[in-house]
């Protein structure tokens, strides 16, 4: 399986680094060029390349930006892309810590329909809501006790059982979350966000969310992240 992956922060880089190790032939691009990432990608057995080329022949694109930077990327990049690739969106909306204030997600449009919008395709909701360590670390077997599981929205049946199937390869149990219109179900702040539950408990989280509550979710979220810096300084 070819998968390509823009964005080689923490999430882009462990992605790769664990879809290398189980076999994929992965691509990876960031917008400064694939010279930047000729360390990396030997260290994990990727390939450095650019943007456009990680779309290109890709199976799977996993799109590992902040939420802004989706509108930077080239036009019609998906332009030219098979009907069957499949698009993951890991990225979440900060407004006040990244991403300044996009009018329709502020409007009310989640933000991956806001990121299907912008490239003309569709995607997959998946890997926002576990923090890079636990994707690093934490990911079983199947059947493992205390498996952490990982919600998947979608429209598409068949794009999501692909993200699914990729899910469980990493070592996680994956959950049906349902159409990508239920992807604020797991955006910052929710009760499924970045819990490292349980398959069962993690249906239960997702089901607790109340949608009205979504700008206060992702803005208690932002609160706690900038807390976290700010103890981290304080220890510097």
């Amino acid at each position: 399986m070819r998968i390509g992956i823009i964005g080689a922060a923490s999430m882009g880089a462990t992605l790769a680094r664990h879809l290398a190790r189980l076999g994929r032939q992965v691509s990876l691009a960031n917008s400064r060029g694939p010279q930047s990432l000729s360390a990396l990608a030997a260290e994990i057995g990727a390939t450095p390349v650019s943007v456009v080329d990680a779309v290109k022949a890709a199976e799977i694109v996993i799109l590992a930006i902040p939420t802004k930077a989706v509108a930077a990327l080239p036009r019609a990049l998906f332009a030219n892309a098979p009907d069957s690739v499949v698009v993951i969106d890991i990225g979440n909306y900060h407004p006040e810590l990244r991403d300044g204030r996009i009018a329709a997600i502020e409007r009310g449009m989640l933000d991956s329909q806001w990121v299907a919008q912008q490239i003309g395709c569709p995607v997959i909701k998946a890997f926002n809501n576990i923090f890079a360590r636990s994707l690093l670390e934490k990911g079983v077997p199947r059947g493992t006790p205390g498996r952490i599981a990982l919600s998947v929205m979608g429209d598409s049946l068949d794009a999501k059982a692909v993200v699914m199937r990729l899910v469980d390869d990493l070592g996680f149990d994956p959950v049906d979350g349902g159409d990508l219109d239920n992807s604020w179900r797991q955006q910052p702040g929710t009760p499924a966000y970045c819990q490292d539950l349980e398959a069962a408990a993690l249906r239960r989280a997702l089901a607790e969310a109340d949608r009205s509550r979504v700008a206060e979710y992702r803005a208690e979220q932002e609160a706690r992240i900038r807390r976290h810096i700010a103890a981290q300084a304080a220890r510097a």
